[in-house]
């Protein structure tokens, strides 16, 4: 089953449910799909997941600037939206997980300083992609180089 096909399967419990919140976050991961099929980059999973970790990014953005701006109301409707696409992603590696893997990928790649972290990176962002976060990898390859 694609991921088109399950959202839209979901789209109809949550309307069949009147979960008017979840049916929000339901549309727009269709809509995301709908766009990702008629841009010129074309549709793959990989480009699913990307669009997915952007939207729940985004969502967590917005929800913090509302937080700050005092409102709680429209900050807790995006963290539950955020919560909901989320749900659609793979599981996110643990960072003892991502330690190990980046072991392997060091020592596989030959990088030995600072230095190599471009190449050990561009392993790691392939070896990794929509299992964990760039940030957190690219602060672990510095913390193992640096060793």
């Amino acid at each position: 089953m694609t991921l088109e096909e399950i959202i839209n399967g979901d789209i109809k419990k949550a309307m069949l449910a009147k979960e008017a919140q979840k049916l929000e976050a339901l549309r727009a991961i269709k809509s995301a799909i709908l766009l990702l099929k008629t841009s010129a980059e074309g549709h793959t999973p990989e480009s699913e997941l990307k669009a997915l970790q952007k939207m729940v990014k985004q969502r967590r953005e917005t929800a913090e600037v509302y937080k700050n701006q005092n409102r709680v109301d429209l900050a807790e409707t995006e963290e539950f939206q955020a919560n909901i696409i989320e749900a659609y992603l793979p599981k996110m590696l643990s960072e003892d997980e991502i330690k190990a893997a980046l072991s392997t990928i060091i020592a596989n790649s030959g990088a030995s300083s600072p230095a190599d972290m471009g190449k050990v990176m561009g392993l790691a962002s392939k070896e990794f992609a929509g299992k964990a976060d760039n940030k957190i990898v690219s602060q672990l390859v510095r913390e193992l180089l640096a060793k």
